[in-house]
């Protein structure tokens, strides 16, 4: 019999994360299973420690609890296997590594291999993306409505009515590998580590985790109607035949700075009032 221990996010995929974790318990049938709340239980190293060296730990939840677990055993050698277990909306990090929501997934392998982010003068590491732009402000404005009320978040309404009517453009500063250039009216600005974000977008269709790059995509030089127009397309990664206000950076150290605060997102957590980001791997 093996022994598995299951932290697990019970806010995720809109607070169904405890019972998309008990799922285990049918598919690691026979198995000695230990639910751990990771809300309520945040030293994860005591929790490491605790294991024995044939034990099992799996992280149950979304993205942001996949990067809040490798955000917090950053610099910790973990001997002991770990899976991804999804359990929550978005599932940006299986469509990255082309696994269907329902799978294990072993994750030690991503460990040490991550770009690092720093904003406003703290390190994170993430695991999908950064987001800059239209897709902070979207994360900014579910977590408000989140406290509002237990219903869904429908960030595609949010997205077209910030493109509408909220959300208003910056110009942007972007430097990549040591060559800067400026952007006016710009709509997103992520840089990406996988390939997929935000539930499914595709801003950098050509972005390939294990060869050592980052991708920055910049939307600018559009009025509202345009940027409405042209964004369904990156859902599908097709946004990038419009080059006059597409254009994508590769390589190893990113900054981005924008003329006015703005929401930023990390793997789908909000950071709010943010006026600039680095990304180095």
């Amino acid at each position: 019999m093996q022994h598995y221990t299951i932290l697990y996010n019970p806010l995720s995929d809109n607070g169904q994360g405890e019972a998309h974790a008990k799922v285990l318990t049918g598919l690691l049938e026979g198995n000695d299973l230990r639910f751990v709340d990771v809300t309520k239980n945040t030293d994860i190293k005591t929790i490491i420690d605790s294991l024995q060296a044939d034990d099992k730990l799996v992280i149950s939840g979304g993205d942001g609890t996949l990067n809040r677990f490798l955000n917090d055993t950053d610099g910790l050698e973990i001997k002991n296997e770990v899976f991804f277990f999804s359990a929550g909306t978005g599932n940006d990090f299986l469509s990255s590594v082309g696994v269907e929501k329902g799978n294990l997934v072993p994750i030690n392998r991503f460990f040490g291999k991550l770009p690092t982010v720093t904003v406003n003068g703290k390190d994170y590491k993430f695991i999908n993306g950064v987001g800059y732009g239209i897709d902070g402000y979207c994360c900014e404005v579910g977590d408000e409505l989140r406290e509002k009320s237990d219903k869904p978040i429908n960030y595609t309404s949010i997205a077209i009515k910030g493109l509408l009517f909220h959300f208003k453009p910056v110009n942007a500063t972007v430097t990549v590998d040591g060559k800067t250039e400026k952007f006016r009216n710009v709509w997103l600005a992520p840089t990406m580590f996988g390939r997929f974000y935000g539930g499914g977008m595709i801003p950098t269709p050509d972005q390939n985790r294990e060869d050592g790059t980052v991708s920055t995509m910049v939307y600018h030089n559009c009025g509202k109607l345009k940027a409405l127009t042209v964004f369904p397309n990156i859902f599908k990664g097709e946004h990038v035949k419009e080059e006059k206000i597409v254009k994508i950076f590769k390589g190893h150290s990113v900054t981005v700075e924008f003329d006015r605060p703005t929401a930023l997102q990390i793997d789908g957590e909000t950071i709010k009032n943010v006026t600039s980001y680095s990304v180095n791997i």
